[in-house]
């Protein structure tokens, strides 16, 4: 394996399935694997035996990436760094994700969450290339959004969690949300399982009429609309399993950000029409475990030289 493609191991844990995928970048995938989420022993357990068989069949892993639901501890400096802090899925909390899949791995590590991860690697390889200021939106299980401002991921005291802003709510819509946090947030209001609580069938059986799709719609709408106004990204990537799914989705939020600016700002001119603004994601469902290796490519990059003897070399 040459300097320049190193061979990176990486681990996308989301709230249903974890991706392990062994590689260099899209165009060079070795081995992919799906595991279910399930108790945190059984899946991180599973997750590193997978990485084990992978490094007896192919060689040394360079460096590790690992992109997570959260929310996450990002503080380097933190004692909890690594960990799980507080999810809503149960038996998650508190977890030490990082401690459990590196202690057999001195070699550089990523770790961020999903969404910051996907972000990275929309703008490496895909719909954002080229571009310094993008959001990557995921609506899935739960709703997260990766921020990339000057070309850096937005991080402060710890990651963003837009998911969870309030929204305005649609006229005559009282219905509650499903948030146990903040109920009517826009997770609340428009994830995967708000979708079905409120339809009462998975939100994969909804029909494409259905008029729960206009409230989801409006939700996301205010979610891209305070994005717009916080960090005037260049442009907006929004995917995850709804999004996927119901592909009818994208152009009700696009005329939904557009109602809510109401002519503030020119929109259409700034950014070249809102059908290029608010796109899918150029890696489609791949955005999230290419997102873990770009997290290992970064890690790699920035780390390799003390690889012996590395811990995490970054915090995103």
């Amino acid at each position: 394996m040459s300097a320049e493609r190193p061979l990176l191991a990486g681990v996308e844990l989301g709230g249903t399935k974890c991706i392990c995928v062994l590689g260099t970048g899209p165009d060079d995938i070795r081995e992919q694997r799906r595991i279910p989420t399930a108790a945190p022993d059984v899946t991180l357990s599973d997750i590193v035996a997978v990485l084990d068989s992978w490094q007896a069949r192919h060689g040394e892993i360079a460096a590790l990436g690992i992109a997570s639901f959260g929310p996450l501890d990002l503080q380097l400096q933190s004692a909890r760094y690594g960990h799980v802090t507080s999810s809503v899925k149960p038996g998650w909390q508190d977890v030490d994700v990082v401690g459990r899949l590196a202690a057999r791995r001195r070699v550089p590590l990523g770790f961020s969450t999903d969404v910051n991860g996907a972000a990275l690697a929309e703008g490496r390889w895909g719909a954002a290339r080229g571009l310094r200021d993008y959001a990557y939106v995921t609506v899935g299980t739960g709703i997260g959004v990766g921020v990339v401002a000057h070309g850096q991921l937005v991080l402060g005291c710890n990651h963003s969690e837009l998911g969870h802003i309030r929204v305005v709510r649609l006229a005559g819509d009282t219905w509650g949300g499903v948030c146990p946090y903040h109920g009517d947030c826009a997770e609340g209001l428009a994830s995967g399982p708000a979708i079905a609580a409120r339809a009462g069938v998975a939100a994969g059986e909804v029909a494409a009429d259905s008029p729960v799709w206009d409230f989801a719609a409006h939700a996301l709408g205010q979610l891209l609309h305070t994005m717009v106004f916080a960090t005037a990204p260049q442009r907006i990537l929004i995917g995850g399993g709804v999004m996927e799914g119901h592909p009818e989705l994208l152009p009700k939020v696009r005329r939904r950000l557009l109602a809510s600016i109401n002519g503030f700002i020119d929109v259409e001119r700034l950014t070249g029409g809102m059908a290029r603004y608010v796109v899918a994601p150029g890696l489609g469902p791949l955005a999230g475990p290419l997102g873990a290796l770009a997290l290992a490519a970064d890690a790699h990059a920035e780390g390799h030289a003390g690889a012996a003897d590395a811990r995490p070399s970054r915090c995103s």
